[in-house]
């Protein structure tokens, strides 16, 4: 089992260094030092691997994203605290990850699909409510419809049509999505508090 997760692990870091496309079953048996035979005991074929990969990914990010909730004192710090951790986490995708996976690895791109389609819009929503329940978030607010929007603004970031990335780091078109978001939904009281945590004194 040790091996199995030093298998994954590792390509986890190589898939999300160079984009899944260009990483070959070679590459990862060579940085394991391990033959592809060994490889091939555990896993059938890329497919297979990528899909591990990627389930392995979410299960931490769902534990990740449940503790920022518990730990935040408020919608706005979640959101705060949701930036800082989305910033490490962009910080180690390569742009092309997405289209890789909806290309070439479909089974693993309905495990993602599935994912934010249920448990991200469900953490969106519930954000939504707690902000306006808490007096920091407008209370004429359709948390529907800018739930699915802010889910789609997620996937936008890595779109080389919208963002090409000789242009965009993904880390600052991710910010600045965040804080607009963040910023369109807040009352006057929660434009206070982001301001604090902004460090802007009005």
């Amino acid at each position: 089992m040790e091996l199995k997760d030093r298998i994954l692990r590792t390509s986890q870091q190589l898939f999300m260094r160079n984009g899944i496309r260009s990483v070959s079953m070679d590459d990862i048996a060579a940085e394991l030092a391990v033959s592809k035979k060994t490889l091939y005991k555990w896993y059938e074929n890329k497919d297979q691997l990528v899909y591990a990969m990627m389930e392995q990914h979410l299960d931490t990010s769902r534990d990740d994203c449940a503790q920022v909730q518990q730990q935040a004192s408020s919608a706005i710090d979640e959101l705060f605290r949701m930036m800082s951790w989305m910033k490490q986490q962009v910080a180690e995708v390569h742009p092309s990850i997405f289209y890789d996976m909806q290309k070439f690895h479909p089974t693993s791109w309905q495990l993602w699909v599935a994912h934010k389609q249920h448990y991200i819009l469900a953490q969106i929503l519930d954000n939504l409510r707690r902000g306006m329940a808490e007096g920091l978030y407008r209370a004429d607010l359709d948390a529907d419809v800018l739930a699915r929007l802010r889910l789609a603004q997620i996937e936008v970031v890595f779109d080389p049509t919208v963002f090409p990335p000789q242009q965009f780091d993904v880390q600052r078109i991710q910010h600045v999505i965040m804080e607009h978001f963040m910023l369109g939904v807040a009352t006057l009281k929660g434009h206070q508090l982001i301001n604090e945590r902004r460090g802007i004194v009005e």
